[in-house]
């Protein structure tokens, strides 16, 4: 199926931060049964991320506040890309880009456009604007239409914008104006900002106090998001993202109008979950006679 320009052997996307640049995930996840990998974050610099501890489950999924630690440009490009260009290239390869100034994103752009193994980016606009007071790119019209326009005339390659929750319905807003800027689709949803206590010390769960929520209590949200947006901006292609477990999870977010779904804590608890979501969205293809999966996407009925 094409999406923004690229052929992907099937729709299930690895979310980025999940599994490394690939390599991290090769001897536990069939990453030939995927149709593609946001990788971890990109930043200019190495990031040594947030305080431990950074991960905690909760009863409706995760708590993470990983701080986008990373090893930086310059080493993801010498050591992450090169391994993924010779692995696997039916894999599409989407590389995850944070920076705290328009600049760093475009550097970043720059930098890993022609390096093996990219085939598009995807923008991480909940970082916070340092020029701005610390507005995130994603909250700020003016601000997200910059940031995308600037990248778009670094780079060739797809550009993908991820947008958070916590826009609500001001999430169609924040889309068009992306795409006016740009960008040639959409990842809906990125985590919740959320707070998890240890009532036995009356401390927060992870080390940083706050974190985003993602896992099962995030799917309703996704699929809203990507609703709203589908039906606003129908020719733009959405991948859909947030508490995705199951197959049944990756067919609501393709008939809210998802053209890819995104799998990000299921594979953390499970590395073998995309794959197994993968194959069980083409059982669930066959048993309901459905072709080609492009035929479900954007078939949700509403209510009259």
């Amino acid at each position: 199926m094409q999406v923004a320009g690229l052929a992907f052997r099937n729709p299930i996307v690895l979310a980025a931060g999940t599994a490394g640049y690939g390599l991290e995930v090769d001897e536990v996840l069939d990453l030939s049964a995927l149709g593609g990998i946001a990788t971890k974050a990109v930043s200019v610099a190495p990031r040594h991320g947030a305080p431990p501890l950074r991960v905690s489950e909760f009863a409706g999924g995760m708590i993470n506040a990983i701080g986008l630690a990373n090893p930086g440009l310059d080493a993801v490009r010498r050591d992450a890309m090169p391994w993924l260009a010779t692995r696997d290239r039916g894999l599409r390869v989407l590389v995850n880009v944070v920076g705290n100034s328009i600049e760093e994103f475009v550097t970043i752009a720059t930098g890993l456009t022609d390096a093996p193994g990219v085939d598009g980016f995807e923008l991480n606009v909940s970082c916070p604007n340092v020029k701005s007071g610390g507005l995130e790119f994603g909250a700020d019209p003016q601000a997200l239409a910059l940031l995308v326009s600037a990248v778009r005339a670094a780079t060739p390659r797809p550009i993908f914008v991820k947008l958070s929750p916590t826009l609500g319905a001001g999430i169609v807003d924040a889309a068009r104006v992306a795409v006016d800027a740009g960008a040639d689709g959409l990842t809906l949803v990125n985590t919740m900002p959320g707070l998890v206590v240890d009532t036995d010390r009356r401390r927060p769960k992870i080390g940083f106090g706050t974190g985003g929520v993602s896992g099962p209590a995030l799917l309703p949200l996704g699929i809203l998001a990507t609703w709203r947006v589908s039906r606003a901006l129908p020719s733009t292609p959405i991948i859909g993202l947030g508490g995705v477990s199951t197959a049944n999870d990756a067919v609501q977010y393709l008939m809210a109008g998802a053209s890819l779904v995104g799998v990000g804590t299921a594979a953390l608890r499970d590395p073998r979950a995309p794959e197994r979501i993968a194959r069980g969205l083409a059982r669930w293809a066959s048993d309901h006679r459905v072709r080609d999966l492009r035929h479900l996407i954007g078939t949700l009925e509403w209510p009259s």
